[in-house]
């Protein structure tokens, strides 16, 4: 009991937006204090084959396509599953650790929230649950993704009135239909930014005969990316590799053609709105009619994606303040429920 309460002098509850792209980390009585790239960079030994992570985040991000035989960088997430079991769990140990802003003596043991895909499985869940419980985590909770983004975007799920968000993360995008702190509706699909880059990545390929990594894609998204037509077109000028000759071509490329590669993962999602409103009571439905769509996540933040599922279902669409950090902050405002009233009905202990 002792060494339990010198803990609690030692650690702060923790809300974590474990994501495919990016992990976010709410601090209590702090704010958001992280938010880094959910990748690693692990080194093999020549000489034994032992691995070991040289890098976290940012700093292993900048290596993809850039390391040496020797050098792999890894994201231990895919479509908003845990994909490298161990990898995630010491990933987690050292974000928590950077967002505690302590190391040494003291290893941190905070209560921890964490938001999952609605779609996850008990086996994906099982599988957070451990390695969060195996970063030093004292206790764990956990809470649909789409919950805590509408609680993010300061949606008054508490009410007797029908609300819809879609979160479109790195690699799943929610669908959620939300009334009196519950989810009425909701459906996880596998698409999301990371699709949009692989997207690219394919068209690319496929029209210039050109291959380009990661990095660029990304770069094409926010620069020139679009969800909808336009009269303003913008070009960009990047560099790749040609696959005939295998060298090095630079070529420009304008949002028209971005928009082009975009259409699959797009569609995806706006078939999973339509049918999250078809399959919604017609109450909460005019509720939904009446108040709009709320977008979250980070693939809010692709230009014209709310002029897009506007046009497409009719419907007012809000891109919620900051939607990149909704569930993470949404997470976050949970945290204050864990003394005040307990364990509140949408966190799963």
């Amino acid at each position: 009991m002792r060494l339990k309460l010198f803990s609690r002098m030692f650690s702060s509850d923790l809300s974590v937006d474990l994501g495919t792209a990016n992990t976010l980390i709410y601090v209590r009585g702090e704010g958001l204090v992280l938010n880094e790239p959910s990748v690693v960079a692990i080194s093999q030994d020549p000489k034994d084959g032992r691995k070991k992570i040289v890098a976290y985040g940012s700093q292993a991000k900048q290596m993809l396509g850039r390391t040496p035989d020797n050098l792999t960088t890894v994201r231990p997430l895919q479509d908003g599953v845990i994909a490298d079991f161990n990898i995630t769990a010491m990933m987690l140990d050292h974000f928590i650790r950077q967002a505690h802003h302590r190391s040494g003596l003291f290893r941190p043991s905070p209560r921890v929230i964490v938001c999952m895909p609605s779609g996850a499985t008990q086996v994906e869940e099982r599988a957070i649950r451990e390695a969060v419980d195996r970063a030093g985590a004292r206790d764990v909770f956990i809470i649909q993704e789409p919950m805590a983004a509408a609680i993010g975007a300061g949606i008054p799920i508490d009410e007797a009135y029908g609300s819809m968000v879609v979160d479109i993360g790195g690699g799943t995008s929610e669908v959620a239909v939300l009334s009196l702190n519950g989810i009425v509706y909701s459906a996880s699909v596998r698409t999301g930014g990371d699709k949009f880059d692989n997207a690219i990545i394919d068209y690319i390929r496929r029209n210039f005969g050109i291959v380009i990594g990661l990095p660029t894609a990304e770069r094409l998204k926010k620069e020139i990316g679009c969800a909808y037509p336009t009269s303003e077109v913008r070009e960009l000028e990047v560099r790749g590799t040609n696959q005939q000759e295998g060298a090095p071509r630079s070529f420009v490329i304008n949002s028209n053609e971005i928009l082009e590669a975009l259409q699959e993962p797009l569609n995806a999602i706006v078939r999973a709105v339509k049918q999250a409103l078809e399959k919604t009571p017609p109450e909460l439905a005019a509720d939904i009619a009446d108040r709009g769509i709320v977008l979250t996540g980070g693939g809010a933040l692709l230009r014209d994606i709310d002029r897009l599922i506007m046009e497409e279902t009719r419907l007012n669409v809000i891109i919620a303040d900051e939607p990149l950090t909704c569930v993470a902050r949404g997470g976050g405002k949970l945290l204050d429920l864990l003394d005040q009233r307990g364990v509140a009905s949408f966190l799963m202990p």
